[in-house]
C-alpha cells in the first residue's frame, strides 16, 4: 500500500510518543506521574455543562450545523472581545467559530501557503505551526526564541531571500512552551514588519486568561493596524476547562476569516450546536471560574518552581500560561534530564527539544496536575539524585 509522501514524511505528534512511553512503563507495573499535556484537571463549570445538557435535548441541535456557526455565538465572541480587550469585531466578517483553535491553525496554513512558500515559525513553539506548513507544501524558517531576548523573535535577523518568500509569521503570547509574554509595543513592531514585507501575522492567544500575580495580557488585535495584516486564534479550552468539547475561534482580518471559512466549509461540518450554546454560556455567563482556576494554578506554579530550583534548575515564575519552563542542571541535555527523571523517580517532564531545536537546555512542566498527584510528584522529584560529576578543569 502506497501512502502519500506527505504522510510518509510526517513524524508522530509529540504527545502521541510521550503517551506511548508512559503506557509502556505502566504496563510493566511502574508508576508514572506526568507533567506533560496542558489539559486542565478540573471539570467544565456546572453552568456550562447545564446549558450543554439542556440544548443537547433539542432536536434542532441534532442536525448538521453551519460552518460559520450560530450568529448568537459569533455575537458572544464579539462581545467577549469587546469586554476583555476593547476590540470591536464585525460578527459577519471578522469572527469564525472553530472546532478548537488547533483545527483553525492547521487549516490556516492551507489558506496561505503554496509550494515553496515560507512560514516564519518560532523555535521552540507549538508543533502545529510547522507541521501544518509542511503539510501544505511550504517551508519553515525557524526564529529562535532566546532567553536573553525575553523569548521574543528577532525579526531583523531574517535574511532577505527568506523574507521574499515568506507568507506568514506565527506568534503565540502568552507563550507555549516558554511562558513568555509580549506587550503592545512588541506587536506594534510586528505590524510594521508585516506591512513592510507583505506578510500575514497569525497570533495564537489561548492563554490570555491563564494569568498570575495580577498580570493581564493583551490581544494582538489591540495594536493599531493589526486587522490590516493579521488574525488571532483563541480558545475556550484553557479559560473554561473545555478542552474536550473542542471549541475555539478565529477573529480579525475579514479576508483571512473568509478564506478560512471557505476552506472549512469544504472539509468539515461545523461545531455541534449544543456545544455552541455551551460556549455562549461560557463567554456570557459568570466569569468567576477563571480567577478560581488561576489561584489554583498559581499555587501549583510556586510549588513546582521551588522544587525545581532546589534540584539545580534555573527557572523564573511565569506571568501567564499553564507551563513552567526550566533550564536543566549543568551537564545535562534536555532529553538526558527528562529521561533521568523518568527512570529514577517515574516523573515525566517534556524535553524542550520536543518544541524545536532552540528548546535545548530546557524542560516544560504543566501545572494541570491534580493537587494529590502534584504533592506525590514533587516528593519524587525532591528525591532525584544528580548523578553527573561536577566539571573538573584540566591542569
Amino acid at each position: 500500500m502506497n501512502l502519500s509522501q506527505r504522510i510518509n514524511n510526517l513524524a508522530p505528534y509529540l504527545f502521541v510518543e510521550i503517551n506511548k512511553k508512559i503506557a509502556e512503563k505502566r504496563a510493566k507495573g511502574e508508576e508514572v506521574i506526568s507533567f506533560g499535556i496542558g489539559d486542565p484537571d478540573h471539570p467544565t463549570p456546572n453552568n456550562i455543562l447545564n446549558k450543554l445538557h439542556e440544548t443537547s435535548k433539542d432536536s434542532a441541535n441534532h442536525r448538521y450545523p453551519e460552518t460559520e456557526g450560530l450568529l448568537s455565538l459569533r455575537q458572544a465572541i464579539a462581545d467577549w472581545y469587546q469586554n476583555r480587550f476593547k476590540v470591536t469585531l464585525d460578527t459577519k466578517s471578522e469572527v469564525l467559530p472553530l472546532i478548537g483553535s488547533k483545527e483553525g491553525i492547521g487549516h490556516m496554513s492551507f489558506c496561505l501557503i503554496d509550494q515553496k512558500d515560507v512560514a516564519l515559525v518560532p523555535d521552540p513553539a507549538y508543533p502545529v505551526y510547522s507541521v501544518s506548513t509542511q503539510l501544505a507544501g511550504g517551508e519553515v524558517y525557524y526564529l529562535p526564541l532566546k532567553e536573553n531576548n525575553s523569548f521574543l523573535p528577532e525579526l531583523d535577523t531574517i535574511p532577505q531571500d527568506i523574507l521574499k518568500r515568506a507568507k506568514v509569521l506565527w506568534l503565540n503570547y502568552p507563550n507555549n512552551p516558554t511562558g513568555a509574554v509580549a506587550d503592545i509595543s512588541f506587536f506594534d513592531k510586528v505590524i510594521e514588519f508585516a506591512k513592510q514585507n507583505n506578510i500575514v501575522v497569525c497570533h495564537d492567544n489561548p492563554y490570555s486568561e491563564v494569568t498570575y500575580d495580577g498580570y493581564k495580557p493583551c490581544s494582538f488585535l489591540e495594536a493599531k493596524g493589526a486587522r490590516e495584516v493579521g488574525i488571532e486564534f483563541h480558545s475556550l479550552s484553557k479559560s473554561y476547562n473545555m478542552t474536550g468539547w473542542r471549541i475555539g475561534m478565529a477573529v480579525g482580518n475579514s479576508t483571512l476569516i473568509d478564506a478560512l471559512k471557505r476552506f472549512k466549509s469544504n472539509i468539515d461540518s461545523g461545531i455541534p450546536q449544543a456545544i455552541q450554546y455551551a460556549a455562549i454560556e461560557a463567554l456570557s455567563g459568570p466569569q468567576n471560574c477563571i480567577a478560581e482556576h488561576n489561584a489554583i494554578y498559581q499555587r501549583r506554579r510556586d510549588l513546582i518552581v521551588d522544587v525545581l530550583t532546589d534540584m539545580g534548575c534555573v527557572v523564573s515564575k511565569p506571568k501567564a500560561s499553564l507551563y513552567v519552563w526550566a533550564k536543566v542542571p549543568p551537564k545535562y541535555t534536555s532529553l538526558e534530564f527528562s529521561s533521568d527523571l523518568l527512570e529514577q523517580v517515574g516523573v515525566l517532564v517534556i524535553p524542550g527539544t520536543g518544541y524545536g531545536p532552540s528548546g535545548e537546555g530546557f524542560v516544560r512542566l504543566s501545572v494541570t496536575i491534580s493537587d494529590a498527584m502534584l504533592v506525590k510528584a514533587l516528593s519524587k522529584l525532591s528525591s532525584w539524585k544528580n548523578t553527573r560529576e561536577p566539571f573538573k578543569p584540566k591542569r
